[in-house]
């Protein structure tokens, strides 16, 4: 598997989209930084990735911006590549933009954390890191 380069009109604006799968390989073998950028409260309610650095791009309530977003996700980089996980794959696209313009290499998790919602407007049937059955608890 292979990233894709950023489409439409992020072309360029960060390093690619990677599948949910890809993340994991490079994760495991030490070659990047799984960054979660959903809020304290959709970690704590929905779910999150054991080992995932939680750097959130909005805070809940509100969604105000994350004012300490830029160092922190420095911090999480460590001089790796970093892969970035939201709920759905959109917050993710706008925080790998941001740490493509501090100079990280960074990449979007397609589908997200919980996919895209089916027929009835439900998330978690149609891709998403859980529905691929990838590592993640629930508090």
């Amino acid at each position: 598997m292979e990233p894709r380069p950023a489409a439409g009109p992020h072309t360029g604006s960060y390093a690619g989209d990677v599948t949910p799968q890809l993340a994991l390989q490079w994760v495991q073998a030490g070659e990047a930084v799984l960054v979660d950028v959903r809020t304290d409260a959709e970690r704590e309610w929905v779910g999150f990735v054991p080992g995932a650095v939680a750097v959130a791009w909005k805070q809940w309530p509100g969604m105000a911006m994350n004012p300490d977003f830029d160092a922190q996700v420095r911090q999480a980089a460590g001089g790796k590549k970093i892969v970035l996980l939201c709920r759905s794959g959109v917050r993710s696209i706008a925080a790998a933009k941001r740490a493509t313009e501090l100079g990280l290499e960074a990449y979007n998790i397609l589908e997200g954390f919980e996919g895209d919602p089916d027929a009835h407007a439900h998330r978690g049937q149609h891709g998403g890191w859980r529905h691929h059955a990838l590592p993640w608890r629930q508090n």
